[in-house]
């Protein structure tokens, strides 16, 4: 700390003095997070990070193209179709839970390395399993790795983002998901038939183990630096963020008054920093806000997660299409979510979370009732309406990645979106499972029926949702 006189102001910005204490060090830091627009530095993260999220929407649908084969191949009942999918998510669950408490103690950075080598690691065990039961193991450990690192890049990508525009910004870094999923469905409808199912593990694996190492050389996210009180650190970090552009955004801080109440409202945020604890989800601000989004995430996911890994298998084994053709059409639904994703990075910000959300389950809910009682019929309801309802979906799936780490403190943004993010995880677990349980006792159509529900669940939960567009993270989670 400068030993200037007291009163003078850091960068001339009021209320700032050099002599204050380390809290005030902190509002300010973050402060000149919130004042730089988006850059190419903020470009360079996402993109990183986001190569890692690529690889892991790839692995995790990579099981659901090799799955037809593997039917054939290892004489698989429906039950233990479902069994094998939830395996990855049984990992993914216990991943969100361990690598969200890594990232609060450890470092974003350095937690999501590790987690992405783990799941890429994993990955190429996946090739050279030879029965149910060593897949089974072999998915269910990477399923730890890609639980993983979803929620710690997403809390640091909403690290380092700027309350204007941060919808668009982080939507479109979360674009790279259904980009991973429809890498993955067009790859398996390739790869597969030519090669065998053994490559579609290797193309998502291989690549994941160079990405891991990019991702270690990322700069540590400033806010979680500086609620560690490693001040120094963050102000060298921030310091290259301000290099990286002249320009300052001044669309949130107009005026005087209006720059020393957004810094008040920092330092606020500031001196609740300390350590990270499971039982803050549960205090009087937070309660609402944990449920409710646990709610969420596995109404999304049971939904979305049922859909997208089942499609493949039903075109094959309800309507009896060749191979090639089932995974074809399905890898359709990916392509719709792509598009449908793209439409919500630049619209989030103007319809707000909780609306966004609010419209996307009735939509999706009215698709899938739809489809219940149409799915007994051609194979083209299930392409149409099934591959819309699941790319509505999907806009919600991404939109809860931006919205989660929002309604949480620094201090507590990983823990509280590795516990929200398990809820999805145990949920696309179920659904799987589930569906085969119902597709053998009731058929297909009450398959849909169920999904219609789950999303009148989702619907619920999305009425009492806090609006977060354009609110400082610090302004909306004291």
């Amino acid at each position: 700390m400068s030993n200037a006189l007291a009163g003078e102001h850091v960068d001339g910005e009021p209320g700032v003095s050099r002599r204050e204490d380390p809290l005030a060090r902190g509002a300010h830091l973050l402060f000149r997070i919130e004042n730089v627009p988006f850059t190419r530095w903020h470009t360079k993260a996402r993109v990183i990070m986001g190569s890692a999220t690529f690889f892991d929407a790839f692995d995790a649908l990579s099981l659901a193209f090799a799955m037809p084969v593997l039917v054939g191949l290892w004489h698989l009942s429906a039950k233990e179709i479902g069994v094998l999918i939830a395996a990855g998510y049984l990992g993914q669950l216990i991943g969100a839970l361990v690598f969200g408490w890594c990232a609060e103690h450890f470092g974003r950075v350095r937690s999501a390395a590790v987690a992405v080598g783990l799941m890429s690691v994993m990955g190429v065990a996946c090739a050279f399993t030879g029965n149910f039961h060593m897949l089974f193991l072999a998915r269910f450990v990477q399923g730890i790795g890609v639980g993983g690192e979803v929620p710690v890049a997403a809390a640091y990508i909403s690290e380092l983002s700027q309350a204007h525009g941060r919808g668009r910004f982080f939507v479109l870094y979360e674009l790279i998901f259904p980009l991973g999923l429809l890498g993955a469905a067009q790859a398996g409808a390739f790869v597969v038939p030519r090669f065998g199912w053994e490559c579609m593990f290797l193309v998502g694996a291989i690549p994941g183990l160079l990405v891991a190492l990019l991702i270690a050389r990322l700069p540590e996210s400033p806010r979680w630096l500086v609620g560690k009180n490693r001040c120094d650190e963050a102000e060298r970090i921030i310091e290259g963020i301000e290099a990286s552009t002249p320009r300052r955004d001044l669309d949130a801080v107009r005026d005087r008054s209006e720059i020393e109440a957004r810094l008040a409202s920092l330092r606020q945020g500031a001196r609740r920093h300390g350590k990270a604890t499971w039982k803050e989800l549960f205090s009087p601000v937070y309660r609402g806000r944990t449920l409710g989004v646990w709610l969420l995430w596995a109404a999304a996911y049971f939904v979305a997660n049922g859909i997208n890994n089942w499609l493949p298998s039903l075109y094959k084994t309800v309507y009896h299409l060749p191979l090639q053709e089932s995974l074809r059409l399905a890898s359709m639904s990916n392509v719709l979510s792509v598009l449908a994703v793209l439409g919500c990075a630049f619209l989030i910000d103007r319809v707000g979370r909780r609306r966004w959300a609010m419209a996307c389950f009735l939509i999706s809910g009215a698709l899938l009732l739809g489809l219940g009682a149409l799915a007994t019929g051609s194979p083209w309801s299930l392409m149409v309406l099934g591959s819309s309802a699941y790319a509505v979906m999907g806009t919600v799936t991404v939109m809860l990645y931006l919205y989660t780490p929002e309604i949480y403190p620094t201090r507590m943004r990983a823990i509280g979106t590795g516990v929200a993010t398990s809820w999805l995880r145990a949920a696309s677990a179920a659904a799987p499972a589930i569906v085969g349980i119902v597709l053998t006792g009731y058929g297909i159509g009450a398959v849909f029926l169920m999904f219609a529900l789950a999303t009148m669940v989702g619907l619920g939960a999305a009425s009492r949702m806090i609006e977060t567009t354009n609110r400082a993270l610090e302004e909306i989670s004291p």
